[in-house]
């Protein structure tokens, strides 16, 4: 293989991409077996990724589907494999990750081809297929792919990861990604690499990835993101291109435009369509409510004292989430005040369960742990009892599901029989899930948050309930929140609408006409 010469007075990024150039061909398509001609694009990404002069630790390629992000992967992989990026890292390792077999054995089956394709990559790369390794004798470097479904070696120390379609991964952490990334402490330059479409919600891993990197805290983070802006038509050949720089090169215009029709036809398919293509950070489910709406509902709320309040309490079963939700109306706004609970034995591994961090919200104060191994119903009566001598608790919201075994400890922490029981006097207010409850309640949040009539300091535990929660049902009239078919724990927004389903939504109005009469 090739030597770098030091008269060379090319940069490390033209030498890179001179290699490719000069060992690489396309491995499939329609231009199937021809030599590369770097596209610009990719020839930015190298310079980007290469020549920055403060060095590169982590570079980000995020683009719509079919711009070629999994063949620059398997080209950047060749070039630390056994081109000019591999002379000075010797009997080193090179992974590539992703969550599945099959998606991990893309650049893999990418890289073989093109190996087979040239005699003198043919001669020199030795593979290896039901391992998905590859190996350079010559240097001593392997290659291998793995997946989350297969478990991860934690002993391995690689220079080179690949991440692939980061972006599917679901809350702000992995386990495989943090396996491989920390491996990398015993080499002097590790590089990563991720290549992904953008994850549906500002919760994901991707997306902290990305926000992080366009904050630019980092100058040794490269980020190369194309994606069509939210407010532009999505359906435009001039939107769908500045997401796609490869649609006038080698991509299916065609194709892709038909995608653009056929979404704006059937609207069921505009979510995907706008994450896919337009590399939009879009969920591709029926969210309640959309990222930016809820940000915007985001200012501090203020204190609930000498107001009317009203709540929802989302009891957990055993180990699980617990949420109760305070809001009271001023100046035409709910303020909404929330408080989640989990047993603070086991609180690592549920977040990395959950894939979210809980252990980091609990030592910021977003998240209460009770004692134990299981959220105490006593110690939550206990808080409870507490919340009602501090503010002028109204009603309170409650699942009937687990109430049977909180009464008791109701009563314990010196909640009345009144309070509790009385049809004319309680304050504990069974709340059903159905749509019969849930429907007019959702009607009501949903106003609130869309005129902006809602501020909720943006609390990250009920932010992130608010990015998974699903609606199902056939009409506005008929819907209820899906804890089934919701992308992780929506316990806070139940509790919040129930909240504004027992709080009295035209009391103000309803004030003001007694005072005229």
């Amino acid at each position: 293989m090739p030597r770098r010469r030091n008269s060379d007075t090319r940069t490390r990024a033209e030498i890179n991409i001179g290699w490719c150039e000069k060992y690489l061909h396309i491995p499939e398509g329609k231009f199937v077996g021809r030599s590369l001609k770097m596209a610009d694009y990719m020839q930015d990404d190298f310079r980007a990724i290469y020549d920055n002069p403060d060095g590169t630790r982590r570079a980000i390629i995020s683009r719509g589907r079919k711009n070629a992000k999994t063949f620059e992967a398997a080209a950047i992989l060749l070039l630390h494999l056994c081109g000019p990026e591999a002379l000075n890292r010797r009997n080193s390792h090179i992974h590539s990750a992703a969550l599945s077999r099959d998606q991990a054995s893309l650049i893999f089956n990418l890289a073989c081809k093109m190996i087979r394709m040239d005699e003198a990559l043919n001669n020199n790369i030795l593979i290896r297929e039901t391992a998905k390794q590859l190996i350079c004798p010559e240097l001593g470097i392997q290659y291998r792919a793995l997946s989350a479904d297969v478990g991860t070696n934690f002993g391995l120390s690689p220079a080179l990861i690949i991440h692939d379609e980061l972006g599917q991964v679901k809350g702000p952490r992995s386990a495989l990604y943090e396996a491989l990334e920390t491996a990398t402490a015993a080499q002097d330059e590790p590089l990563t690499i991720i290549i992904s479409t953008q994850a549906p919600t500002d919760a994901d891993l991707l997306s902290v990835l990305i926000d992080d990197a366009s904050a630019g805290h980092d100058p040794h983070t490269v980020l190369r993101i194309n994606t069509a802006p939210l407010d532009d038509d999505p359906f435009a050949e001039a939107t769908i291109a500045k997401a796609n720089p490869a649609l006038n090169i080698f991509m299916n215009k065609k194709e892709v435009l038909a995608m653009a029709e056929d979404a704006k036809r059937m609207p069921a398919r505009e979510a995907e369509y706008r994450n896919l293509i337009l590399n939009q950070r879009v969920e591709t489910n029926n969210p309640f409510v959309t990222q930016d709406v809820w940000k915007a509902c985001g200012a501090p709320p203020a204190p609930l004292v000498d107001l009317p309040v009203y709540g929802g309490l989302d009891l957990s079963s055993v180990s699980d989430l617990t949420a109760l939700v305070l809001i009271g109306k001023r100046d035409r706004v709910w303020q909404v005040h929330p408080t989640f609970w989990l047993p603070s034995e086991g609180l690592r591994a549920k977040s990395k369960k959950d894939r979210v961090p809980y252990d980091k919200w609990a030592r910021e104060g977003f998240l209460e742990t009770t004692p134990g191994s299981s959220v105490s119903y006593e110690y939550v009566a206990r808080w409870l009892y507490q919340l009602f001598q501090q503010y002028d608790i109204r009603k309170l919201g409650f699942d009937r599901w687990n109430m049977k075994h909180l009464k008791p400890w109701l009563y314990n922490a010196g909640f009345t029989e009144a309070q509790v029981e009385d049809d004319d006097t309680k304050v504990f207010i069974e709340f059903g899930q159905g749509t019969q409850s849930m429907s007019p309640a959702l009607r009501d949040l949903e106003a609130a948050i869309k005129e902006r009539e809602l501020a909720h300091g943006n609390h990250p535990v009920l932010a992130m309930c608010a990015a998974c929660a699903i609606v199902e049902g056939k009409d506005p009239a008929n819907r209820k929140l899906s804890k089934n078919k919701s992308s992780g724990r929506i316990d806070g927004l139940v509790a919040l609408t129930m909240a504004m389903g027992v709080a009295p939504m035209m009391e103000e109005k309803v004030d003001v006409q007694t005072m005229i009469f």
